[in-house]
């Protein structure tokens, strides 16, 4: 069993930056990987980036590529979200998922384990 806590979100002006943290319980969490989703209202929830539990490779939806980076701190059991230059049409509801599996997956019904959510508003 994991519990994720996601924190960090806030309100910000477009291109600023925000660093969004996920704490995981449990001592298994190197073998985890993680993902960032996100979902706006009236939208379906997306990917946005994720780290493979082996190697820490991460990899980006398009929308992220260039201004998102993901990173994980296995002896903190912490995974973060670091956002920059950001846009009005980033603010969502930004999740926290977990999957026991090496590789990064880009569909959320993949995930086993879900943080509550943390809102992102970003003001043009």
């Amino acid at each position: 069993q994991v519990q994720l806590v996601e924190s960090g979100g806030g309100l910000v002006q477009a291109g600023g930056s925000l660093r969004l943290s996920c704490a995981a319980s449990g001592r298994t969490f190197s073998n985890y990987a993680m993902a960032w989703f996100r979902q706006a209202p009236g939208k379906e929830r997306e990917f946005v980036g994720g780290i493979r539990s082996g190697d820490s490779t991460t990899y980006y939806a398009d929308s992220a590529k260039g201004r998102f980076t993901i990173s994980r701190d296995n002896a903190k059991n912490t995974v973060h979200l670091q956002m920059n230059s950001l846009k009005p049409e980033d603010t969502a509801v930004y999740y926290c998922a977990a999957a026991r599996t090496y590789n990064v997956l880009v569909t959320a019904s993949r995930y086993t384990y879900w943080g509550q959510g943390t809102q992102v508003t970003v003001s043009s």
